[in-house]
């Protein structure tokens, strides 16, 4: 369990910093051409943030879970690192 545990984790950090590189782009975007679109993905990265951190902050000090639920949880993360890493791809091309 610890081994998924330690997954998520890793994947909710690495959530964090390509959330924090995509609204960084985001941001000189909206400057440049104040496109409601790139402010509400802004808002919407900025919530997938919050989320992000946390669950990281509830992994590292979570009690005891339940085996299937850290299982869950882990898939979910990893899941959202691969749509973010696309998004992330796509924003930096």
């Amino acid at each position: 369990m610890s081994v998924m545990l330690d997954a998520a984790r890793v994947a909710a950090g690495l959530n964090v910093l390509l959330l924090l590189f995509v609204i960084g782009i985001w941001v000189n975007t909206y400057r440049e051409i104040r496109a409601p679109f790139t402010l509400a993905s802004m808002v919407f990265a900025g919530f997938l943030l919050a989320e992000n951190v946390v669950a990281l902050l509830f992994y590292f000090n979570a009690p005891a879970m339940p085996t299937v639920a850290v299982r869950v949880m882990m898939i979910l993360q990893i899941l959202e690192t691969a749509g973010i890493s696309v998004l992330a791809y796509v924003t930096w091309q």
